[in-house]
């Protein structure tokens, strides 16, 4: 059993006991010695297991070989990679692009595809699921990564341990795992939930009751099982009050974003301070605090001749960009903050002032096309993916209710050549959008609809309204739709827990009196309304029911 004590060398070459070499030949690599006492070697290209007198455990050679886990090592053969016995069997006929190690009886593998699975103690696949990526078990319970690139936990068998889903996640130690949502990390008992309320940039596993944690301004601590400071180990490295005083002028940002697109500063680069001055119609002065201001932001920055170029961020200033948010800032900066100044009435229920929002945008053609555009970009960013997960099948006809610019509509016919596709909206918004091969229909959301169809889209359009009026809009769709019809929504749902999504519903409230709903609210919404909800499909920035 000498071999459980054996090192690899420093040169890498062999094994030793103590200062003695274990056997005489060399290798050009070796790994340490696993149960049951074998060892990977590489040598000319050719990789096989030895035992402790150096000796080949078996005939076969691969590529390249791995240690031994309960009994079964990761190799590489000609045609990919699998596992193999002590004997250098191979334990399956399959062939993946990489193997993990087995643990518990349970190993994570890739497909040549690039999809992640886990396979049991006889090398078959446990369940048909695939995910994203998927870890090591541990205690019968393993991390799987969902397309949209939220993990979640699985038990041995594949099913989901809990409903929640997390920017990153841990497997369990002594009952909690590390997990972190929108608003940070945390930790999380087996139903997923938190175990306290704060969120940290970073979080220890607890140990003995107690773990060290870095707080969002840079302090250390180390907290109990309810997150409760125990001990501050750091100072925090932040000011919260010049952090609360940075808050408070963040429309400085906006504004130097919105002068920027009035300019078009980012159609004008690459280009010097001066060129960008004379372009943009701007002192010299004015361009360099302007530019440093952006440069700040992430926006802008200069190459090796100092000429100004955008970066990635700031290409989505630039008006020829397929997503552009050059209008969007001016949206924002201007009508829109205008009705931010209502908050305080919203938030005491007070009705405003002044014609709803979507009466004033029709009012102003230039206003109107801008105002699409911006939710043209951001339907083009947050939708493209959600497209393949509508529930439309082949001769369905489809109605994008409120469909804006038409951008979704023309999406998803691409999609669905064989589908009819219809786009329902205001008049003046139809009169102001060319969308070919869509046929459109003049809609108001609130009043009868005036189609029959097998599916009805409705993105980001309930969001706008409360909760009386999104239900009346969710049954003139009941009522449009045929017998087994489907309705798809597309909106962004707030976690049940935390505050993540919070200033983006005070938006809503002060512009449009609609409001960003939780999840458990969006799912009674929707059973209300006289639908049963089939499934909730997590896009990269908009879930859909």
């Amino acid at each position: 059993m000498s071999w459980r004590r054996s090192t690899v060398s420093d040169c890498g070459t062999h094994h030793c006991l103590g200062r003695e070499p274990l056997y005489e030949v060399r290798f050009d690599q070796v790994l340490p010695f696993h149960e049951p006492g074998l060892a990977p070697v590489q040598r000319g290209g050719v990789a096989w297991h030895i035992g402790p007198d150096g000796v080949a455990a078996y005939e076969p050679r691969f590529r390249r070989t791995f240690g031994f886990y309960e009994g079964r090592a990761a190799v590489v053969g000609e045609q990919g990679w699998h596992h193999i016995d002590p004997h250098g069997e191979a334990l399956y006929d399959a062939r993946y692009d990489w193997c993990g190690n087995y643990q518990g009886d349970r190993c994570a593998v890739r497909e040549q595809g690039g999809r992640y699975l886990h396979l049991d103690e006889a090398g078959r696949p446990e369940y048909d699921e695939r995910w994203r990526y998927a870890g090591d078990y541990r205690h019968g319970i393993a991390v799987v990564q969902g397309d949209d690139g939220r993990s979640t936990h699985i038990d041995r068998e594949g099913r989901l341990l809990h409903e929640r889903w997390f920017v990153d996640l841990d497997v369990f130690h002594k009952g909690l795992a590390r997990a972190r949502d929108q608003g940070g990390w945390t930790h999380v008992g087996s139903d997923g939930r938190p175990a306290y309320e704060r969120r940290f940039a970073m979080v220890e596993p607890f140990y003995n009751g107690q773990a060290r944690v870095e707080t969002n301004d840079g302090g250390l601590e180390v907290i109990d099982y309810t997150g409760t400071t125990l001990v501050v180990l750091r100072a925090p490295l932040r000011d919260e009050f010049h952090a609360l005083s940075a808050d408070m002028v963040g429309f400085w940002r906006t504004r130097t974003i919105e002068t920027a697109a009035r300019c078009g500063l980012v159609d004008v680069l690459p280009a010097t301070t001066a060129e960008v001055a004379a372009r943009c119609e701007l002192s010299e002065d004015g361009a360099a605090r302007l530019l440093d201001a952006l440069g700040e932001m992430g926006l802008v920055g200069q190459d090796v001749d100092e000429r100004w170029v955008c970066t990635p961020r700031g290409e989505y200033l630039s008006a020829a960009h397929p997503q552009s948010l050059a209008g969007a800032v001016l949206e924002l900066s201007g009508p829109l903050l205008q009705r931010w100044s209502r908050l305080e009435d919203s938030l005491r229920g007070l009705q405003p002032s002044g014609p709803p929002i979507f009466e004033e945008i029709t009012r102003a053609p230039e206003r109107q096309h801008r105002h699409h555009r911006m939710l043209e970009s951001y339907a083009a960013h947050d939708y493209a993916e959600l497209v393949e997960h509508l529930p439309i099948y082949s001769g369905d006809v489809v109605l994008d209710a409120g469909g804006g610019s038409g951008w979704l509509a023309q999406r998803i016919q691409s999609e669905h050549p064989e589908s009819e596709v219809l786009m329902g909206d205001l008049p003046s918004v139809l009169a102001a959008s060319s969308v070919e091969g869509i046929r459109s229909v003049d809609l108001d959301l609130l009043e009868p609809w005036p189609v029959e169809v097998d599916v009805v889209i409705l993105a980001r359009v309930l969001h706008d309204w409360p909760d009386e009026v999104a239900l009346r809009i969710l049954g003139r769709a009941r009522a449009a739709l045929r017998p087994g019809g489907r309705l798809a929504v597309l909106e962004y749902l707030r976690p049940d827990d935390g505050f993540e999504g919070a200033l983006c519903d005070l938006h809503l409230l002060a512009v449009t009196g609609g409001q960003e709903r939780r999840r458990r609210h969006w799912l009674g919404l929707v059973e209300r309304g006289g639908f049963q909800v089939d499934a909730v499909v997590a896009g990269p920035s908009v879930p859909s029911l």
